[in-house]
């Protein structure tokens, strides 16, 4: 059967659909788990998503992908990730970066636990805790899988938890933008998040999308600032400092009648071959009108200006709706990870 490490990966599920002369009828289907708990399980299917309860599933494997990043393509993607996403505080540890920032989001308070710590697992792991601790953090570790699979093994042993997988999403620049109508029903596309959408943002009136306006600039208004701020639940001086201490970075502004109602990050890092998708946010009342899609359209455009030749985004698993947008833009899972946290 399934377990959590196959979140992300391409899988077959035969499942039940029907009984015929006292025997049941199967149907296969193929896609990438997203989903996976105790009552159903999700796949992300070339026809769209797929729900399944559990009680149906006759068997269900993982299968291997059409094309499996290499090793170097995981290191290559974190470390443009890490560019993207800049901690204030830093520190290494052989190949292994640490990075704190206040607290502000998992990616910037864990160790990448990629390359050689140039110590045994072990003392790598013990080295890892007392870098926090000399903090005042918990101590966390972002695990790439299957790339850091031993780290994963280590962490099990000392009953480090896990928070729910990301996925690591990337697609070709420019992006499949004709496939995606209206943010889906069940949630916003919201990069890395949960989903955020509302009881009655339905009933909210429709926009006219020719008086919305997506403007890019170079520094975060203090407008774009709150609302990143609720979605993360505060803003300290060192998100300030990841937001916007990368060099190629421009802040989506997307405006109704002068009140801004969507916003979104978009970086270039990587050797500039990345445009990073991140705090991709529409306001309650402007939901599920296709929004989301015009704020990536519009910073995959300057991406792809500035050189970029792919996207990537980094969403959790469990937020279904965001990753079916995302899939009809053209992402597709290129790695997960989870990060883990030291017991108290």
């Amino acid at each position: 059967m399934l377990r959590q490490q196959d979140l992300g990966h391409r899988i077959v599920v035969r499942r039940i659909v029907g009984i015929r002369e006292g025997r049941p009828l199967f149907s296969d289907a193929l896609g990438e788990l997203v989903e996976l708990s105790e009552t159903h399980l999700t796949l992300a299917t070339a026809q769209g998503p797929l729900r399944v309860p559990v009680a149906q599933v006759h068997r269900a494997k993982r299968v291997p992908p059409t094309r499996r990043p290499t090793a170097a393509a995981v290191v290559a993607l974190e470390r443009a990730a890490d560019e993207a996403w800049p901690a204030p505080t830093r520190g290494g540890l052989g190949d292994w970066l640490l990075r704190a920032a206040d607290g502000w989001t998992g990616r910037a308070n864990s160790a990448l636990p990629i390359g050689d710590p140039d110590r045994p697992l072990p003392a790598a792991v013990d080295a890892v805790e007392r870098w926090y601790g000399q903090q005042g953090q918990p101590a966390m570790i972002n695990t790439p899988l299957p790339l850091a699979a031993p780290v994963g093994a280590e962490l099990d042993g000392r009953g480090w938890g896990s928070r729910p997988p990301t996925l690591v999403q990337t697609a070709r620049l420019p992006l499949s933008l004709s496939g995606a109508g209206r943010t889906p029903r069940a949630g916003s596309a919201t990069a890395a998040g949960s989903p955020d959408e509302r009881p009655g943002a339905a009933d909210e009136a429709a926009l006219d999308h020719a008086s919305v306006m997506i403007e890019l600039a170079g520094a975060p208004s203090e407008e774009w600032l709150a609302v990143a701020a609720g979605r993360k639940g505060g803003l300290p001086d060192a998100a300030r400092h990841v937001l916007t201490a990368v060099d190629q970075v421009r802040f989506a502004h997307g405006y109704a009648n002068g009140t801004l109602v969507a916003i979104g990050r978009g970086t270039v890092t990587g050797q500039g071959r990345w445009l990073g998708l991140s705090l991709i946010e529409v306001l309650p009342a402007a939901r599920r009108q296709g929004l989301a899609r015009r704020v990536i359209d519009t910073l995959a455009t300057w991406g792809a200006s500035a050189g970029a030749t792919h996207a990537f985004l980094q969403v959790e698993q469990r937020n279904t709706a965001a990753v079916a947008l995302y899939q009809r833009l053209g992402f597709t899972t290129h790695h997960t990870y989870l990060t883990r946290v030291a017991p108290h």
